[in-house]
C-alpha cells in the first residue's frame, strides 16, 4: 500500500494519469452496512444535527435512500441535507453507487432535479449551526440528463464555501465541469474519487473525468455558519464524507472507502 501510494505521488509530479481506485489493490471497507445509519450522522439546514426530519435518510431493501414522501405539500423549506460518515478522512479512496429515482419535490429549487453529490474533506457536522446551509466542503457532483436531450456531465466539482486549484490557477468559480457522461435518470453509476491529501481525482464508471488540487475555504453560497469554521485561505488536506440530499430522491447501495496509509 505504501508503495501505491508513491506510485500516485510520482504520477501527479509527472503528468501521468493517476491509477483509477479500483485498480490499486487493497481491500474496501462498506461505509454502508445494508440495513440502518449506524455509523451515520444527519444535519438538514433549520434542524439540529442528528435531527433526521421526516426520515428523509432511510434504509430499505439493503438501500440507503433519500426520499421525501413524508414531508408536507410544499414543505421542502430548503431543507438541504447531508448525510455525514462519523470519522474524517484525509489519504483514501471512495467509491459511491447510485441511481436518481423520481422527480423532484415540487417545492425544492428547480437547479436541484436530478441533482445530489457527495461531499468530501467536509467540517465536522457537530460544528455547523442550525441555520447552516450546506458544509464547507468540496462537491463530488451527481447529474442525470433532463427532457431537453441536453448534455448534462455527472463529475464536476462544486465548491460550497471553497476553492481549489484547476489548471494552473485558483479557481474562484462555484462549479468546474467535469468530461464525465449524461446519464438517464435511473441509471446505476459508479464513482471513485481518489484522494490524496491535497490532490483529489474524479472517476465516473471507470473514467478519469476531472482532476484538481490545493483546495482551501474561501468564497460564497454556505450561509449561517460558524465564524470559527470559515477560516479563508485555510488548506483543506482531510475531513468528512457525506451523501447529500437536495430535493430529488435518489438510492445508493454502496457507499465503500480504502484508506491509505500516510507517513
Amino acid at each position: 500500500m505504501k508503495a501505491l501510494l508513491l506510485v500516485g505521488v510520482i504520477a501527479f509530479s509527472t503528468g501521468v494519469a493517476p491509477m483509477l481506485a479500483s485498480e490499486a489493490g487493497g481491500e474496501w471497507r462498506q461505509l454502508f452496512n445494508g440495513r440502518n445509519l449506524d455509523g451515520w450522522l444527519v444535519k438538514i439546514h433549520g434542524h439540529e444535527v442528528g435531527d433526521n426530519y421526516r426520515d428523509t435518510y432511510r434504509v430499505a431493501d439493503g438501500v440507503l435512500q433519500v426520499r421525501y414522501d413524508r414531508y408536507d405539500e410544499g414543505g421542502f423549506g430548503e431543507r438541504y441535507g447531508h448525510l455525514f460518515y462519523e470519522k474524517p478522512f484525509s489519504s483514501y479512496d471512495l467509491a459511491v453507487e447510485y441511481r436518481f429515482v423520481g422527480d423532484l419535490m415540487p417545492s425544492a429549487p428547480g437547479y436541484a432535479r436530478l441533482n445530489s453529490g457527495v461531499m468530501l474533506h467536509a467540517q465536522d457536522p457537530r460544528r455547523m449551526p442550525r441555520g447552516q446551509n450546506w458544509p464547507i466542503s468540496i462537491e463530488f457532483q451527481f447529474l442525470a440528463g433532463l427532457p431537453d436531450g441536453n448534455p448534462r456531465a455527472t463529475g464536476n466539482v462544486c465548491t460550497p464555501g471553497t476553492h481549489v486549484w484547476y489548471d494552473g490557477k485558483l479557481r474562484e468559480d462555484h462549479i468546474l465541469p467535469s468530461s464525465g457522461p449524461t446519464f438517464a435518470p435511473d441509471e446505476w453509476v459508479r464513482i471513485e474519487a481518489q484522494v490524496r491529501g491535497d490532490e483529489i481525482t474524479h472517476f465516473v464508471n471507470g473514467e478519469e473525468v476531472l482532476h484538481y488540487s490545493k483546495p482551501v475555504i474561501g468564497g460564497p453560497i454556505v450561509d449561517g455558519y460558524d465564524p470559527a469554521e470559515y477560516i479563508e485561505g485555510k488548506p483543506l488536506t482531510s475531513g468528512y464524507i457525506a451523501l447529500q440530499a437536495e430535493g430529488n430522491a435518489i438510492d445508493f447501495r454502496k457507499v465503500e472507502v480504502r484508506e491509505l496509509p500516510i507517513e
